[in-house]
């Protein structure tokens, strides 16, 4: 590994830092977006059950509120069930964007990383190149100096497009992901709203 870094160059190192932080955002992220911490199962029916019984007490909506993404959705509707209908959506769609910006995290950087490998990998080879072209001279070509342009111009390449390829992969898993989050708790919170407003009984 150390020789492949050593013929790749000094451009390879970017590359290296970038591909160090695609791997650290695509854990973190697989970690965050599982659909159980997200929109648990089962949660909205367990939300009602305890409205029925007790009301929305002070004690269930702080619960909810450090639940997951889904329970601060429901809390914003809780807090607001003696308000009217239109009241309750605007503060449940509040605490929705402030969700879904939560869930988007760190994709931004993701995607950013899966756009600029190329790129990244494309300036290896233009060094790799010039090298190339630095190598020839009067009196002949210089053989190691042509065998190290082209090894920085292929390893940069080819490394960079590993980068940016399972990058872009999990970024629009990622980005399908918590779209299909946002439709779910939207469904959810409509539930609960004409649950609250005595519209359906679950």
């Amino acid at each position: 590994m150390l020789s492949i870094l050593q013929a790749a160059g000094w451009p390879i190192w970017p590359l290296l830092l970038a591909s160090i932080l695609a791997v650290a955002l695509i854990i973190e992220r697989l970690v965050a977006l599982r659909r159980v911490k997200v929109v648990p199962p089962g949660l909205l029916q367990r939300v009602v059950g305890e409205f029925r019984k007790n009301g929305a007490t002070t004690a269930m909506i702080t619960d909810l509120e450090a639940h997951s993404p889904l329970g601060r959705v429901l809390a914003a509707g809780l807090r607001n069930e003696s308000s009217s209908r239109e009241i309750m959506k605007e503060s449940i769609e509040e605490a929705g964007s402030v969700a879904s910006h939560d869930l988007e995290r760190y994709l931004t950087t993701l995607g950013t990383i899966a756009s600029i490998s190329p790129l990244m990998g494309l300036f290896g080879t233009v060094v790799g190149m010039i090298e190339i072209f630095g190598s020839q001279a009067p009196s002949g070509s210089n053989p190691i100096q042509l065998a190290h342009g082209i090894s920085v111009a292929l390893y940069n390449t080819g490394f960079g497009l590993l980068i940016a390829i399972p990058s872009m992969i999990f970024w629009r898993h990622f980005r399908a992901l918590v779209s299909s989050f946002v439709v779910d708790m939207q469904q959810q919170a409509v539930r609960l709203v004409e649950v609250l407003h005595g519209e359906r009984k679950s």
